[in-house]
């Protein structure tokens, strides 16, 4: 594995050495000693939309590590002289041994890749992939439900544009006896190419309109207002809304990759199977063992 680019490049095998590192790497965190095995490697951040979680994450992943990091900001940079995403890669890739590159254009990654000297991580390209939220995601699934094989798991909210679903979704068909559904108003459902996909594999999913209890994960995304029409975006704002009478007591655990607006109530938080916090900070040890994947 030379780039992290789409879940569809790496296996299941792949996958799960991968959260086996990171299960090492946050055994290595919890020690709280300092850690040399990047010592002297340099990480590039690109970033061409707003992050806070993966930005963050990567940079304080590298630092765990031992290593350091650059940033070039899109809005200070030549990108505002006009400089192609093919030069600043061939500039910045001369500057350091890895980037993480997050653009608003599908496929930004992929073109990023060909013209690279060094690895390139997909930390989000459009509505199409954001693998690193992927594998952190099947890491809090296995860390805290304690399996993969066999869960069944509901995803609720914009499944139209959610890259973080159309990634889930796909890893974990790669796994045995998973059942999804899908929760979502009529405008933003799972798009065909997807149910296809689960359908060639002989995958059990249903398409919903209402919660359903009998679940191991509920995952919940936001509306993402920045991809689709205000007219759109009026009409399926307050669809679907997560609060403690809804969820209070049951088995499942609630994911959500963050930002959260206002899908899940503020008083879901403190329940004890409210794990997107969790899920959040799982990101440092999974990021530390791309990293030291790809570079160590």
């Amino acid at each position: 594995m030379k780039h992290l680019i789409s879940m569809r490049d790496i296996d299941r095998g792949q996958i799960e050495e991968i959260l086996k590192e990171a299960e090492r790497m946050e055994h290595l965190l919890n020690k709280g000693k300092p850690l040399k095995l990047l010592e002297g490697k340099i990480l590039a951040t690109i970033f061409y939309e707003p992050s806070t979680r993966t930005r963050l994450s990567f940079e304080t992943a590298m630092k765990r590590l031992g290593g350091d990091v650059i940033t070039m900001d899109s809005k200070s940079s030549s990108t505002m002289k006009g400089e192609s995403l093919i030069d600043t890669i061939r500039v910045i890739s001369g500057y350091s041994d890895i980037i993480v590159l997050r653009h608003p254009n599908e496929g930004a990654a992929r073109l990023a890749s060909k013209y690279s000297s060094v690895p390139i991580i997909n930390a989000g390209d459009g509505a199409n992939q954001h693998p690193t939220q992927t594998l952190l995601d099947l890491y809090t699934i296995k860390r805290e439900v304690g399996k993969i094989d066999g869960i069944k798991i509901a995803f609720v909210g914009d499944l139209k544009y959610g890259r973080t679903v159309h990634s889930l979704v796909y890893a974990l068909s790669l796994f045995n006896d998973v059942e999804f559904y899908f929760i979502s108003p009529e405008e933003l459902k799972i798009p065909k190419d997807i149910k296809e996909d689960l359908r060639s594999k002989n995958i059990k999913f249903k398409e919903l309109t209402d919660f359903i209890d009998d679940i191991d994960v509920l995952y919940v995304t936001r509306l993402q207002k920045e991809r689709f029409s205000p007219e759109e975006y009026e009409k399926v704002k307050f669809s679907y809304r997560i609060t403690k009478d809804l969820v209070e007591g049951k088995r499942f655990i609630i994911m959500h990759p963050l930002p959260r607006i206002d899908e899940i109530d503020y008083e879901v938080d403190n329940l004890p199977n409210a794990k997107y916090f969790k899920q959040s900070y799982y990101g440092i040890p999974v990021r530390m063992a791309i990293l030291y994947k790809l570079i160590g």
